[in-house]
Parts: C-alpha cells; structure tokens; sequence
C-alpha cells in the first residue's frame, strides 16, 4: 500500500484539548507542475519577515523549493506540519526561516529557548545549528548545536548564557533534559527532521520522553524521508491536526544527463586532496571547475591548488560583485585554469570550453549531480565528470546512477607509476610539437657536439629526461580503497565501504539475530514480506559502563553510529548490565569502533572498551 494510502485509513485522533480531526493535504508534485499553493514570487511573497528575506539574498537564495513553498506558509501560520522530502529537497530552511519568526531573543537567558530541533546525528545537528545562525543572524538569533562526543562543559556554559535554538540529537538532548541543564518549558516550535532516521538509530523512546517534556500548547513540525508505520503513529500522537506536504523528487529522465565520461574516485577524506592533485596531473584538463560545499572548503583548496602549481580561482558568496566578475574574466580568458566554486556562486554560469568538472564532494541529490556536470561537454565537445566520494558515500553514486539511468565509472586513484608515464606522454607530446614547429638550427650545433662523445640516442634520452624532470617531483603514493559492498565500514576503515541494506522498517535487534551467525540468512518479517541479511562475522565489543550509569541502547548506537561512523543497521543485539554492556558489530570492524570509542565519551565519560573476552577475541 502507498504510504499516503496508509495515511488515509488511519482512524482521526483527538488533540489534547480533547479536539477530533482529520489531516489537511497541501500536496505538489514536481512530475506534474502542480501545486494547491499559489506560486508566490520569491521568498518575499511568502509571508517572511523582510531581515530574513534580505539575509536570503546575500546568501544567494533566490527562489523557494517547492517543499519550501509548501511548508512555510502553514507554519507561519501556527499549524502542525507533517513531512515527507528527501534529503536535497531544501527542507531545513523549509523549517528554520518560519521557526525564526516566534522567537523573542530580548527575552531572559532562562525564558529565551523558544524552538528545539532533533536530529539524528552530531554532523546534522552541526550542518542545521549554521543554517539557522545564517538566516536569523540579523535578527540577533543564537543557535547551538547538541551532540554526544563534544564536552558537556562547553555546552554548559552556551545553554546558561541564553540561546534561541538548540539543535541536538536525541542521547545528549534527554541528557541534558534530565539534568535539568536543557529547560523545554518556554520551547514553542519543535522540529522532527530525518525522524525515520532516528528511529532506525533506536531513538524512539528518547523521542516520546523529549516530546513528553514539551509544552502542550508547542507548535511541531515532521519531516522525513519515507513515512512507515512508526512514523504514523509518532504523528498521531503528538502532531495536532497537521497540514500534510508531500515533495516528490524530481524525476531525472533516463539519458538527461550529459553524454560525458563519468568516473568516481573512492578515497578516505584525508587523503583528498592529494587525490585531486594527481587526478587533475593525469587528466591536465583544459578548464576546469571543481565544485565543493562551503566558502571555507573553497578557500582553503584555492589555496592548496595554487601552490601546487595551478592558477586557480575562488568564487563564491563571499566575493563582492567587482570580484565575481573579475574571476570569471580570467576564467573566460584562460588564464585561470581552475575555478573552485560552490553551487549557490556558480548558478548561472555559462562557459562553453570547459573541458571538465569535479566533484570534491558528492552531490546531495541527482539533480544537483547533473546540474553540475552539465557545465562540460557543451557544444559538440567532449567533457569529463569526476567525482571524490568517501566510501560512506558510495551508496550516493549508486542513487544518482539509478535516477539518471547512466554509468559512473568507480576508478582506482592513479598511482605514481600513471602520473610518470603520463608526464612522459606530454613530454613526447611537447617535443613533437617543438620539431614540427622548427626553428632548431641554433641547438643542433649542442647535438652534433654531444652526438661525437656518445650516442645520439643517450643524447635524446638525457633530453627527455631533463625535460620531464621539470614538471615535478616524484609523488607518494596514495592508499587506494577497495569496495567490499556487502559489508558494513567505518571511517577508521576505508578498505570497507558500504553498511548492509535491511528492508525499511526492521530494527537493528532483527538485523542482528539474522545475521549474528556469520552467514546470509533470510527472514519473514512485516506481513511476508522478506528481509535479507548479508553475509559477515559478528564480533561482541565490551563496553566498561551499564545501567548504574544509566546507559541506555540508545547512548551506545549513537556513539558507534555517530562517532565510528557506522549504519545503525549494521549494529546487532545489545545487552547491558549493571555494570557494562555488550554489542554486536561486525568482527571486520570492530577494531575500528573501539579505538573510536576508548577517543570518546560515552553519557560525558570515558569507559573502558574492548572485545568481549568471554568470546575468544584480543583483549
């Protein structure tokens, strides 16, 4: 059944005043152009406040998405909001400009915290606390970040100082709930994103306690990125009469992206921009641009690339209009070879002789993807699209390859041996060109001198050698990685890629009881549907705190998943004593996992972690 479909046989629930509803639909579809809102023209006719529209500009931001168009209308205008957009689709300023509206930063230090916004992971919460900082900076809003792994006195000491919106994941935010350190009873907005996610982290009952600890009369808003049963019934509960948005992925048609040679490097994030340097040494493309998420990222590579040799420019939203247009001159002119831009400063840019384009990270959405490497192989001529993906990020190729119908190629990072035999090639190459353009008389008289000592060959083989010595010095090797896409990884891991594929909507304990006997098994789960597990060893890791610490289930996947950089699926059954804890994780990453945890705290303290004895592994 459609998960809308599901939507509509749910019986209408009573809000806390005792209120029977149903659920309003504000429905689009990009498929179809449709939309039940009427389509305002830009951010302003949204209804926002002008500072905020004003700070959209300078950011760039021109027009709204359509799960923007959608969202912010009902939630300026108080009303619950369920949901469903995927990643890449816009939805964090889909809740964070309306959010910004009912806060009151005047306010006293202890009424002041007016809007809470869960997530699942310490990198989101990060990435969502920077938005909102950006967008109510005007406004003189403070936005803090809460995750688990980063020192409790820190977060202290902002949270007594007096902030506007906290943005945390579930383990540190019931933390600090139960302290009394995070007081909720003046929160007036409260925000679900990548709610499905976090249940598939085990966060469920940290939600309902969090969500418990609320104000009643709060405004909450939904988002995820499928809608299963659990969801539903998270909505039912706590969501009052909520205004539905559906935001339906653009369809990207088969064939739409451009007929250009499409190849990914996978390499650890270390070992980046050592990659890109040799990529761009053996590809000694013609223009190219290389796109990357942040203004920093793009400084700091500008940099990097400069001093390697290249000439390479920045453009990005930090750069005044003079300078804008002064890099794109140099670029247009070639005599800047490289242009590092982000998307929101390279929207709009036309130039046809681009020959390739990199992604120094992958793209959010398959859309973005072909936006990007659209820029080459324009008119006729042949580009070449490069993407440097960490292997947490394989499974995104795989996405963007699925929506596009086309192939990308996965390559092995060029090695010291192709950069040389490459350097000999355009060595070759220049020397050609060198005899057919003439004008050698006055260097024949050094050759006839040399040629009557020794050979004309070793002559022309010094001079080769001399010549390719010129274009650098010999480079390190880089590790490669090497995709292993039925097992699970960690970033301490990088020849492990991928974590196991479980049907949506098991929990990790199913994940685990099916496949802690070290073989593929298959499993009935839901009404018959099948769920199967992939094939590994399961290795038991001992955790030196239990319940008289109050460690919960959820404290340690929070830690495995956001400090070690695993899928919470990957993680099987978990037993905690009162006195330490046992879990399941793959064996062939295990050993990555306790030197992240033994680096980290778990509930704000260091504990001892090692393999479970009692199972045969090295302590």
């Amino acid at each position: 059944m459609d998960e809308w479909a599901a939507w509509a046989a749910l019986p209408p629930r009573r809000d806390r005043a005792g209120r029977q509803g149903g659920y309003v639909t504000w429905m689009t579809s990009k498929t179809e152009g449709s939309s039940t809102l009427e389509q305002a023209a830009g951010f302003s006719g949204l209804g926002l406040d002008q500072r905020i529209v004003d700070a959209l500009a300078m950011l760039g931001y021109e027009e709204p998405t359509p799960v923007q168009r959608e969202a912010i209308p009902p939630l300026l205008a108080g009303r619950d909001v369920l949901g469903q957009a995927a990643t890449g689709t816009g939805k964090t300023a889909a809740f964070a400009l309306p959010l910004l509206h009912r806060l009151d930063p005047s306010a006293d230090a202890r009424e002041r915290l007016g809007a809470l916004i869960l997530v699942p992971t310490r990198e989101l919460a990060m990435q969502v606390a920077e938005a909102v900082h950006k967008y109510g900076k005007a406004m003189g809003i403070v936005a803090v970040p809460i995750y688990g792994g980063a020192p409790m006195e820190t977060q202290l000491r902002q949270l007594k100082r007096g902030v506007d919106v906290v943005v945390a994941t579930p383990g540190r935010a019931l933390d600090h709930i139960r302290r009394k350190t995070l007081r909720l009873e003046h929160v007036k907005v409260v925000i679900l994103d990548e709610a499905d996610e976090m249940l598939d982290m085990g966060f469920a009952e940290d939600l309902e306690a969090i969500l418990e600890s609320t104000p009643a009369e709060r405004q909450t808003a939904l988002f995820s990125a499928t809608l299963p049963p659990r969801i539903a019934d998270i909505a039912n509960k706590h969501l009052k009469n909520p205004v539905r948005v559906r935001i339906d992925r653009e369809v990207v048609p088969a064939g739409s992206a451009p007929r250009v040679r499409q190849v990914a490097y996978i390499v650890g994030r270390a070992h980046k921009n050592a990659t890109l340097g040799r990529v761009l040494d053996v590809e000694n493309p013609t223009s190219a641009i290389v796109f990357c998420r942040t203004r920093t990222e793009v400084d700091e590579l500008t940099e990097t690339l400069n001093g390697r040799g290249y000439r390479a420019e920045a453009l990005h939203g930090g750069l005044s209009q003079e300078q804008r247009d002064r890099v794109m001159k140099k670029f247009r002119a070639n005599t800047a070879e490289l242009l590092i831009a982000t998307d929101v400063a390279a929207r709009g840019l036309d130039v046809e002789h681009v020959s390739h384009v990199v992604n120094y990270d992958v793209p959010t959405s398959a859309e973005a993807y072909v936006h990007r490497i659209g820029r080459t192989g324009r008119a006729g001529r042949e580009g070449v699209a490069i993407t440097l993906a960490e292997p947490r990020e394989h499974r995104l190729l795989r996405n963007i390859e699925y929506l596009t119908k086309q192939k990308i190629e996965i390559a092995t990072v060029p090695t010291v041996a192709d950069l040389r035999a490459r350097r000999i090639e355009m060595t070759k190459t220049s020397l050609r060109e060198a005899i057919l353009g003439g004008d050698l008389e006055h260097f024949r008289a050094v050759v006839d001198s040399l040629a009557q000592e020794f050979d004309i060959m070793d002559v022309a083989a010094a001079a080769v050698k001399m010549a390719d010595a010129k274009d650098g010095a010999d480079a390190e090797e880089i590790p490669s990685v090497s995709l292993r896409p039925d097992r699970p990884a960690t970033r301490h891991d990088h020849k492990r890629e991928r974590a196991p594929t479980f049907k949506a909507g098991s929990s990790r304990h199913e994940a685990a009881k099916a496949g802690s006997k070290g073989r593929s098994s298959t499993k009935e789960s839901g009404k018959g549907a099948k769920r199967i597990t992939p094939e590994w060893d399961v290795a038991r890791i001992y955790v030196g705190a239990g319940r008289n610490s109050n460690i919960r289930p959820a404290d340690l996947v929070g830690a495995i998943v956001n400090e070690a950089g695993v899928d919470a699926r990957a993680i099987g059954a978990i037993q905690i004593t009162d006195r330490f804890a046992l879990v399941e994780v793959p064996d062939e990453i295990a050993d990555g996992i306790i030197e992240t945890l033994r680096a980290t705290t778990i509930k704000g303290k260091r504990v001892p972690v090692r393999r479970d004895r009692e199972q045969g592994g090295a302590g």
